[in-house]
């Protein structure tokens, strides 16, 4: 704004919005001190870069209302995870299983894991089995982003809502 801009030769757009034309970046800078009001710069990539006749503070506000309105429709959905073991009690899954449904519901991702221990990691059918279940009962909110696959001693499939 004002003395920081580096340029020579200014494009220079009004208060009103009006196009004032290519100046001399002192006369610009003299203009919009004579209504007691900025020189913003808002192209400076522009050949030459374009500036504002403003209120700096107007400006500054206005830009960051824009910003947090942009912001304001976006929904950040984040990935719960609900981890388990391969031989998980039968209560212990439904409860886990309601879980899955209430986290879905508010609109998050699911990291569904089945961890292994010692020699549970020969058996990882029991693990396929135990998500296949899990996946048949929250069918109807929840969808499997890709198939359960490996990864070191876990099992694992991301959760996604339908």
């Amino acid at each position: 704004m004002n003395n920081q801009i580096r340029a020579q030769e200014v494009r220079v757009i009004d208060a009103d919005g009006s196009q004032v034309g290519i100046l001399p970046l002192r006369e610009a800078i003299r203009i919009a001190e004579s209504r007691g009001l900025d020189l913003v710069e808002v192209a400076s990539t522009a050949n030459p870069p374009v500036c504002r006749i403003t209120d700096f503070d107007k400006y500054r506000y206005a830009q960051k209302k824009k910003s947090h309105d942009s912001k304001r429709g976006h929904s950040v959905s984040t990935v719960k995870e609900v981890k388990m073991g391969s031989r998980t009690g039968d209560h212990d899954v439904d409860f886990k299983v309601k879980h899955i449904k209430r986290f879905i519901g508010e609109g998050n991702r699911v990291k569904l894991s089945v961890s292994f221990r010692g020699r549970e990691i020969t058996h990882p059918e029991l693990g396929r089995a135990l998500i296949d279940r899990i996946l048949e009962q929250v069918t109807e909110v929840a969808q499997a982003e890709s198939l359960p696959r490996m990864e070191g001693r876990n099992m694992s499939v991301l959760l996604t809502p339908r």
